[in-house]
């Protein structure tokens, strides 16, 4: 896909490019955007040129991936970062981000993520927007919550960071969620529909 631009009230959220490598390296020496994200800790220079004159650009060229610099649009400052990995599963993504520490509490990474989101349903396809991360990561809840996801439960071992197996906390977030519609149709369960199989009716016994 050829790189786009996104727009909020206050944000422009623009793909990576390597003017972006000494900023996004000075971002992610944060001990929590080590700590939470999957970022390489220590955060080398040579890993900012990565992801910024490699990574971000090569998801967008083969669809795999689309990273995006949310940048204030006033002062242009670099606030943080939000990006979509293409899953397995049709019409599925996984959303990503982390904020700049001294521009958090702001609100900007879920007007990031909303941006994105839209984006997601009304020009990809997108059915299902996924959010996974590392249990205890409460400011990403938070994010994901306010941007309008529903806790889906917990994943044993849902997370490799850094070589580590780590427990994960998981929601989604539907078209429907925010107003649009979906790519295909969606025929939810029943609440309170038949449950599970009786004995009798259980291949296994």
């Amino acid at each position: 896909m050829e790189p786009i631009s996104l727009t909020t009230e206050r944000l422009l959220l623009r793909p990576f490019g390597p003017q972006d490598t000494y900023r996004v390296h000075a971002a992610c020496q944060d001990p929590d955007i080590q700590r939470w994200t999957v970022v390489p800790s220590p955060y080398r220079l040579t890993d900012a040129e990565l992801f910024t004159a490699q990574l971000s650009p090569d998801g967008w060229r083969d669809d795999s991936a689309y990273n995006f610099a949310m940048v204030l649009r006033e002062t242009g400052t670099l606030v943080g970062a939000v990006g979509l990995d293409r899953r397995s599963n049709p019409a599925t993504y996984e959303i990503g981000y982390w904020g700049a520490r001294e521009h958090r509490g702001l609100g900007y990474v879920t007007e990031a993520v909303l941006a994105c989101a839209r984006w997601a349903f009304t020009s990809l396809g997108a059915d299902r927007l996924e959010w996974r991360a590392e249990t205890g990561n409460r400011a990403s809840r938070a994010v994901a919550l306010r941007a309008g996801f529903t806790l889906e439960g917990d994943q044993r071992s849902g997370l490799l960071n850094k070589g580590v197996r780590r427990d994960a906390w998981t929601a989604a977030l539907l078209p429907s969620d925010l107003g649009l519609p979906g790519a295909h149709p969606y025929l939810p369960e029943p609440h309170g529909g038949a449950g599970r199989p009786g004995p009798a009716a259980d291949p296994a016994r």
